[in-house]
Protein backbone atom coordinates (compact mmCIF):
# COMPACT_ATOMS: atom_id res chain seq x y z
CA UNK A 1 0.00 0.00 0.00
CA UNK A 2 1.16 3.95 -0.45
CA UNK A 3 0.42 6.55 1.55
CA UNK A 4 -0.75 9.40 0.26
CA UNK A 5 1.23 9.47 -3.35
CA UNK A 6 -1.16 10.20 -6.53
CA UNK A 7 -0.80 7.49 -8.50
CA UNK A 8 -0.30 8.52 -12.13
CA UNK A 9 -3.03 10.58 -12.15
CA UNK A 10 -5.43 7.54 -13.13
CA UNK A 11 -8.86 8.63 -14.79
CA UNK A 12 -12.03 7.47 -14.09
CA UNK A 13 -12.90 7.91 -17.89
CA UNK A 14 -11.12 9.19 -21.26
CA UNK A 15 -8.74 12.22 -20.24
CA UNK A 16 -9.07 15.23 -22.11
CA UNK A 17 -7.38 18.36 -21.38
CA UNK A 18 -9.18 19.32 -18.38
CA UNK A 19 -8.84 16.07 -16.54
CA UNK A 20 -5.34 17.53 -14.75
CA UNK A 21 -7.54 19.95 -13.34
CA UNK A 22 -10.02 17.28 -11.92
CA UNK A 23 -10.35 17.06 -8.25
CA UNK A 24 -8.97 13.92 -6.46
CA UNK A 25 -10.52 10.62 -5.00
CA UNK A 26 -8.32 8.22 -2.47
CA UNK A 27 -9.22 4.90 -3.10
CA UNK A 28 -9.46 2.61 -0.05
CA UNK A 29 -11.29 -1.14 0.04
CA UNK A 30 -14.40 -0.94 1.55
CA UNK A 31 -14.33 -2.75 4.69
CA UNK A 32 -11.93 0.49 5.62
CA UNK A 33 -14.45 3.50 4.39
CA UNK A 34 -15.42 4.96 7.57
CA UNK A 35 -12.24 4.48 9.23
CA UNK A 36 -10.37 6.64 6.36
CA UNK A 37 -13.35 8.98 5.98
CA UNK A 38 -12.80 9.75 9.72
CA UNK A 39 -9.20 9.69 9.08
CA UNK A 40 -9.27 12.39 6.04
CA UNK A 41 -11.45 14.85 8.01
CA UNK A 42 -8.44 14.58 10.84
CA UNK A 43 -6.01 15.58 7.88
CA UNK A 44 -8.76 18.53 7.01
CA UNK A 45 -8.71 16.83 3.46
CA UNK A 46 -12.12 14.98 2.83
CA UNK A 47 -14.37 16.63 0.67
CA UNK A 48 -18.05 16.84 1.79
CA UNK A 49 -18.98 18.24 -1.54
CA UNK A 50 -18.83 15.32 -3.69
CA UNK A 51 -20.32 11.61 -3.14
CA UNK A 52 -18.15 8.47 -2.34
CA UNK A 53 -17.90 6.34 -5.47
CA UNK A 54 -17.68 2.78 -5.72
CA UNK A 55 -14.03 1.93 -7.11
CA UNK A 56 -14.95 -2.16 -8.50
CA UNK A 57 -16.87 -4.58 -6.39
CA UNK A 58 -14.73 -3.99 -3.22
CA UNK A 59 -13.28 -0.52 -3.35
CA UNK A 60 -14.54 2.53 -3.08
CA UNK A 61 -13.48 6.70 -4.15
CA UNK A 62 -13.47 8.49 -1.33
CA UNK A 63 -13.37 12.10 -2.23
CA UNK A 64 -10.33 14.65 -1.22
CA UNK A 65 -9.06 18.10 -1.64
CA UNK A 66 -5.32 16.91 -1.53
CA UNK A 67 -3.18 13.96 -1.05
CA UNK A 68 -3.12 12.54 2.09
CA UNK A 69 -0.29 12.54 4.33
CA UNK A 70 -0.91 9.67 7.03
CA UNK A 71 -4.37 8.36 6.09
CA UNK A 72 -3.22 4.85 4.64
CA UNK A 73 -4.64 4.50 0.92
CA UNK A 74 -4.49 1.79 -1.91
CA UNK A 75 -4.11 4.92 -4.43
CA UNK A 76 -4.87 8.54 -5.62
CA UNK A 77 -6.82 9.04 -8.96
CA UNK A 78 -8.50 12.15 -10.28
CA UNK A 79 -12.33 11.88 -10.41
CA UNK A 80 -13.43 12.57 -13.68
CA UNK A 81 -17.86 14.25 -13.63
CA UNK A 82 -17.46 14.35 -10.02
CA UNK A 83 -20.93 13.96 -8.61
CA UNK A 84 -22.36 16.44 -6.03
CA UNK A 85 -22.86 15.72 -2.89
CA UNK A 86 -26.34 16.72 -1.48
CA UNK A 87 -26.14 17.79 2.20
CA UNK A 88 -29.87 17.92 2.69
CA UNK A 89 -32.25 14.98 2.99
CA UNK A 90 -35.68 17.15 2.23
CA UNK A 91 -33.82 18.04 -0.77
CA UNK A 92 -33.33 14.32 -1.98
CA UNK A 93 -36.84 13.37 -1.08
CA UNK A 94 -38.08 16.63 -3.17
CA UNK A 95 -36.39 14.90 -6.24
CA UNK A 96 -38.38 12.34 -5.62
CA UNK A 97 -41.95 14.00 -5.49
CA UNK A 98 -42.17 14.26 -1.79
CA UNK A 99 -44.88 17.42 -1.32
CA UNK A 100 -44.48 19.30 1.75
CA UNK A 101 -46.84 17.58 4.09
CA UNK A 102 -44.68 14.18 3.27
CA UNK A 103 -41.59 16.16 4.19
CA UNK A 104 -43.17 16.95 7.61
CA UNK A 105 -43.02 13.41 7.89
CA UNK A 106 -39.35 12.65 7.54
CA UNK A 107 -37.00 12.02 10.50
CA UNK A 108 -34.76 14.76 11.49
CA UNK A 109 -32.04 12.65 12.86
CA UNK A 110 -30.66 9.26 12.61
CA UNK A 111 -27.34 7.11 13.13
CA UNK A 112 -24.45 6.08 11.05
CA UNK A 113 -22.67 3.27 12.11
CA UNK A 114 -20.07 2.21 10.27
CA UNK A 115 -21.83 1.12 7.23
CA UNK A 116 -25.46 0.98 8.52
CA UNK A 117 -27.55 4.03 8.65
CA UNK A 118 -30.12 2.88 11.66
CA UNK A 119 -33.57 5.67 11.66
CA UNK A 120 -36.73 5.83 13.13
CA UNK A 121 -39.24 5.57 10.45
CA UNK A 122 -41.96 7.79 11.80
CA UNK A 123 -45.74 6.48 11.43
CA UNK A 124 -47.00 8.81 9.29
CA UNK A 125 -44.13 8.43 6.97
CA UNK A 126 -45.36 7.95 3.57
CA UNK A 127 -42.80 6.31 1.54
CA UNK A 128 -40.02 4.33 3.88
CA UNK A 129 -38.59 2.75 1.26
CA UNK A 130 -37.72 6.15 -0.94
CA UNK A 131 -36.48 7.71 2.33
CA UNK A 132 -33.94 4.63 3.08
CA UNK A 133 -32.84 5.19 -0.62
CA UNK A 134 -32.48 9.10 -0.11
CA UNK A 135 -30.41 8.32 3.18
CA UNK A 136 -27.85 5.82 1.03
CA UNK A 137 -27.58 8.38 -1.62
CA UNK A 138 -26.91 10.78 1.46
CA UNK A 139 -24.81 8.67 2.94
CA UNK A 140 -22.22 7.14 0.18
CA UNK A 141 -20.20 5.44 2.14
CA UNK A 142 -23.14 3.24 3.83
CA UNK A 143 -24.04 0.06 2.67
CA UNK A 144 -27.91 -0.35 4.33
CA UNK A 145 -30.49 0.86 5.93
CA UNK A 146 -32.49 -0.16 9.06
CA UNK A 147 -35.30 1.03 10.88
CA UNK A 148 -35.30 0.81 14.40
CA UNK A 149 -38.16 0.03 16.41
CA UNK A 150 -37.10 -0.23 19.62
CA UNK A 151 -35.61 -2.93 21.98
CA UNK A 152 -36.04 -6.45 23.29
CA UNK A 153 -35.91 -7.10 27.06
CA UNK A 154 -36.05 -10.38 28.56
CA UNK A 155 -36.48 -8.90 32.12
CA UNK A 156 -33.21 -9.72 33.07
CA UNK A 157 -31.17 -6.78 34.72
CA UNK A 158 -31.58 -4.83 31.61
CA UNK A 159 -28.42 -6.57 30.34
CA UNK A 160 -30.28 -8.23 27.45
CA UNK A 161 -31.66 -5.45 25.64
CA UNK A 162 -31.49 -6.45 21.72
CA UNK A 163 -32.73 -3.84 19.07
CA UNK A 164 -35.71 -4.82 17.16
CA UNK A 165 -35.05 -3.73 13.35
CA UNK A 166 -36.10 -3.87 9.53
CA UNK A 167 -34.22 -3.86 6.45
CA UNK A 168 -35.43 -1.22 4.48
CA UNK A 169 -32.84 -0.87 1.51
CA UNK A 170 -29.29 -2.12 0.86
CA UNK A 171 -27.21 -5.02 1.80
CA UNK A 172 -28.78 -7.56 4.48
CA UNK A 173 -25.52 -8.68 5.76
CA UNK A 174 -25.38 -5.80 8.40
CA UNK A 175 -22.64 -6.84 10.08
CA UNK A 176 -19.93 -3.79 10.16
CA UNK A 177 -16.97 -1.86 11.69
CA UNK A 178 -17.67 1.37 13.10
CA UNK A 179 -14.74 3.67 13.95
CA UNK A 180 -14.54 6.78 16.93
CA UNK A 181 -11.29 8.42 17.59
CA UNK A 182 -9.07 5.41 16.32
CA UNK A 183 -11.09 3.11 18.47
CA UNK A 184 -12.71 0.18 16.06
CA UNK A 185 -16.09 -1.52 16.91
CA UNK A 186 -17.15 -4.21 14.95
CA UNK A 187 -20.79 -5.44 15.25
CA UNK A 188 -23.91 -5.47 13.84
CA UNK A 189 -26.78 -3.00 15.18
CA UNK A 190 -29.15 -5.42 13.89
CA UNK A 191 -27.99 -7.72 16.74
CA UNK A 192 -26.50 -5.15 19.44
CA UNK A 193 -27.19 -1.80 20.89
CA UNK A 194 -24.81 1.13 20.20
CA UNK A 195 -25.59 4.40 20.50
CA UNK A 196 -23.88 7.59 18.50
CA UNK A 197 -25.00 9.79 21.29
CA UNK A 198 -22.57 8.35 23.61
CA UNK A 199 -19.63 8.94 21.17
CA UNK A 200 -17.99 12.16 23.54
CA UNK A 201 -18.13 9.79 26.47
CA UNK A 202 -16.52 7.13 24.80
CA UNK A 203 -13.95 9.30 24.08
CA UNK A 204 -13.40 11.02 27.62
CA UNK A 205 -13.54 7.99 29.06
CA UNK A 206 -9.80 6.70 26.69
CA UNK A 207 -8.38 10.54 27.68
CA UNK A 208 -8.94 11.11 31.33
CA UNK A 209 -7.94 7.21 32.41
CA UNK A 210 -4.46 6.37 33.35
CA UNK A 211 -2.12 3.95 32.02
CA UNK A 212 -2.09 0.61 34.05
CA UNK A 213 -4.89 1.78 35.95
CA UNK A 214 -7.18 -1.44 36.98
CA UNK A 215 -10.39 -0.52 35.80
CA UNK A 216 -13.80 -2.68 36.22
CA UNK A 217 -16.25 -2.39 33.39
CA UNK A 218 -19.88 -3.27 34.66
CA UNK A 219 -21.87 -3.45 31.52
CA UNK A 220 -19.34 -4.38 28.38
CA UNK A 221 -21.13 -4.70 25.85
CA UNK A 222 -19.39 -5.10 22.51
CA UNK A 223 -16.19 -2.61 24.05
CA UNK A 224 -17.93 0.74 24.47
CA UNK A 225 -16.19 2.23 26.83
CA UNK A 226 -13.33 -0.42 27.85
CA UNK A 227 -11.61 -0.77 24.35
CA UNK A 228 -10.36 3.39 24.63
CA UNK A 229 -9.80 3.11 28.26
CA UNK A 230 -7.58 -0.27 27.03
CA UNK A 231 -6.18 1.71 24.33
CA UNK A 232 -4.95 3.86 26.65
CA UNK A 233 -3.17 1.50 28.27
CA UNK A 234 -5.29 0.48 31.04
CA UNK A 235 -5.67 -2.74 32.22
CA UNK A 236 -9.71 -3.87 31.85
CA UNK A 237 -11.94 -6.64 33.48
CA UNK A 238 -15.25 -6.17 31.44
CA UNK A 239 -18.14 -8.09 31.78
CA UNK A 240 -20.94 -8.59 29.90
CA UNK A 241 -23.83 -11.43 29.86
CA UNK A 242 -25.32 -10.88 26.58
CA UNK A 243 -23.81 -13.53 24.47
CA UNK A 244 -23.83 -11.59 21.44
CA UNK A 245 -22.24 -8.42 22.55
CA UNK A 246 -19.46 -10.97 24.55
CA UNK A 247 -18.30 -12.30 21.01
CA UNK A 248 -17.80 -9.01 19.95
CA UNK A 249 -16.15 -7.44 22.92
CA UNK A 250 -13.82 -10.71 22.34
CA UNK A 251 -13.53 -9.78 18.86
CA UNK A 252 -12.78 -5.94 18.88
CA UNK A 253 -9.96 -6.60 21.78
CA UNK A 254 -8.12 -8.34 19.04
CA UNK A 255 -9.23 -5.71 16.45
CA UNK A 256 -7.89 -3.11 18.35
CA UNK A 257 -4.75 -4.93 19.46
CA UNK A 258 -5.18 -4.81 23.39
CA UNK A 259 -6.43 -8.83 24.00
CA UNK A 260 -3.39 -8.75 26.29
CA UNK A 261 -5.16 -5.82 28.41
CA UNK A 262 -8.57 -6.89 28.47
CA UNK A 263 -10.26 -9.62 30.85
CA UNK A 264 -13.29 -10.27 29.79
CA UNK A 265 -15.83 -12.41 31.17
CA UNK A 266 -19.60 -13.17 30.03
CA UNK A 267 -21.22 -12.77 33.54
CA UNK A 268 -23.23 -10.89 35.74
CA UNK A 269 -21.07 -8.21 37.13
CA UNK A 270 -22.13 -7.91 40.59
CA UNK A 271 -21.06 -11.78 40.62
CA UNK A 272 -17.09 -10.86 40.00
CA UNK A 273 -17.77 -7.89 42.18
CA UNK A 274 -15.87 -9.05 45.04
CA UNK A 275 -12.79 -10.81 43.39
CA UNK A 276 -11.90 -7.38 41.46
CA UNK A 277 -9.98 -4.66 43.19
CA UNK A 278 -10.72 -1.54 40.95
CA UNK A 279 -8.90 1.84 40.53
CA UNK A 280 -11.96 2.56 38.28
CA UNK A 281 -15.02 1.35 37.95
CA UNK A 282 -17.34 2.29 35.12
CA UNK A 283 -21.24 2.00 35.17
CA UNK A 284 -22.38 2.34 31.81
CA UNK A 285 -25.77 0.61 32.05
CA UNK A 286 -28.06 3.82 33.09
CA UNK A 287 -31.54 2.10 33.50
CA UNK A 288 -34.33 4.35 33.15
CA UNK A 289 -36.07 6.58 35.37
CA UNK A 290 -39.00 4.58 35.54
CA UNK A 291 -37.68 1.38 36.45
CA UNK A 292 -38.36 -0.06 32.93
CA UNK A 293 -36.55 -0.66 29.84
CA UNK A 294 -35.24 2.90 28.02
CA UNK A 295 -38.75 2.62 25.53
CA UNK A 296 -41.19 1.39 28.19
CA UNK A 297 -41.43 -2.17 26.69
CA UNK A 298 -41.29 -5.68 28.76
CA UNK A 299 -40.64 -6.14 32.62
CA UNK A 300 -39.13 -3.89 35.11
CA UNK A 301 -35.39 -4.08 34.79
CA UNK A 302 -33.10 -3.69 37.55
CA UNK A 303 -32.36 0.79 38.10
CA UNK A 304 -28.63 1.71 37.76
CA UNK A 305 -28.51 2.19 41.32
CA UNK A 306 -29.14 -0.65 42.59
CA UNK A 307 -25.46 -2.08 41.04
CA UNK A 308 -23.85 0.92 43.47
CA UNK A 309 -23.16 -1.10 46.14
CA UNK A 310 -21.47 -4.19 44.22
CA UNK A 311 -19.54 -1.02 42.66
CA UNK A 312 -18.19 0.24 45.78
CA UNK A 313 -17.15 -3.15 46.90
CA UNK A 314 -15.20 -3.53 43.82
CA UNK A 315 -13.31 0.12 44.33
CA UNK A 316 -10.24 -0.17 46.28
CA UNK A 317 -9.75 3.64 48.85
CA UNK A 318 -9.28 6.77 46.50
CA UNK A 319 -10.58 5.09 43.04
CA UNK A 320 -13.20 6.67 41.00
CA UNK A 321 -16.91 5.15 40.19
CA UNK A 322 -18.47 7.02 36.83
CA UNK A 323 -22.23 6.34 37.80
CA UNK A 324 -24.66 6.52 34.65
CA UNK A 325 -28.30 7.31 35.32
CA UNK A 326 -31.29 8.44 33.82
CA UNK A 327 -32.93 11.00 35.55
CA UNK A 328 -36.05 13.09 35.41
CA UNK A 329 -34.84 16.99 34.41
CA UNK A 330 -36.65 18.06 37.33
CA UNK A 331 -34.39 15.79 39.26
CA UNK A 332 -31.26 16.13 37.87
CA UNK A 333 -28.20 15.90 39.84
CA UNK A 334 -30.54 15.75 42.94
CA UNK A 335 -31.49 12.30 42.46
CA UNK A 336 -28.29 10.37 41.33
CA UNK A 337 -26.17 12.17 44.49
CA UNK A 338 -28.46 11.11 46.88
CA UNK A 339 -28.47 7.56 45.37
CA UNK A 340 -24.80 7.53 45.70
CA UNK A 341 -24.48 8.88 49.13
CA UNK A 342 -26.99 6.27 50.34
CA UNK A 343 -24.56 3.70 48.79
CA UNK A 344 -21.28 5.07 50.38
CA UNK A 345 -23.24 5.14 53.59
CA UNK A 346 -24.50 2.18 53.73
CA UNK A 347 -21.48 0.33 52.52
CA UNK A 348 -19.24 1.66 54.92
CA UNK A 349 -19.64 4.76 57.21
CA UNK A 350 -15.71 5.92 56.96
CA UNK A 351 -15.94 6.53 53.30
CA UNK A 352 -15.70 9.97 51.85
CA UNK A 353 -17.50 10.68 48.90
CA UNK A 354 -15.77 13.20 46.83
CA UNK A 355 -17.54 14.55 43.46
CA UNK A 356 -15.23 15.47 40.42
CA UNK A 357 -17.37 15.91 37.70
CA UNK A 358 -20.68 15.86 36.21
CA UNK A 359 -21.86 15.65 32.56
CA UNK A 360 -25.18 15.47 30.34
CA UNK A 361 -23.99 12.71 28.45
CA UNK A 362 -26.92 13.03 26.38
CA UNK A 363 -31.08 13.20 26.24
CA UNK A 364 -32.39 10.08 27.23
CA UNK A 365 -36.77 10.61 26.16
CA UNK A 366 -39.06 13.66 26.46
CA UNK A 367 -38.16 14.92 30.24
CA UNK A 368 -35.66 12.55 30.75
CA UNK A 369 -31.48 13.33 30.55
CA UNK A 370 -28.83 10.12 30.26
CA UNK A 371 -25.98 11.67 32.92
CA UNK A 372 -23.10 10.42 34.68
CA UNK A 373 -21.27 11.24 37.73
CA UNK A 374 -17.86 11.15 38.06
CA UNK A 375 -16.79 10.63 42.42
CA UNK A 376 -13.79 9.76 44.22
CA UNK A 377 -14.11 7.27 47.42
CA UNK A 378 -11.51 8.10 49.79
Amino acid sequence: MRDGAVDGDRLESSPSDADIDAPLAAIVGKPRAEAAIESLRTEGIYDDSRRVREDGPDRVALPVTDPPAATEVLEVVRQVDPEPRSSDLEDLLAERGWDEDALAAAPGSWAVIGSVVVVSVPDDCPDETGLAEALLELHGEADSVLADEGIENDGTAGTYREPRTRLLAGESDTETIHTEHGTRYGLDPAAVMFSPGNQAERARMGEIVEADERVFDMFAGIGYFTLPMARAGARVTATELNPTAFRYLLENAMLNDVPDRVDAYMTDCRDLAERVEADRVVMGYYGSSDGTDERGHGERTAEAHEFLPHALEALVSGGVVHYHEATPESRLWERPLERLERAVDAADAGRTLEVLEKRRVKSHSAGVAHCVIDARLE
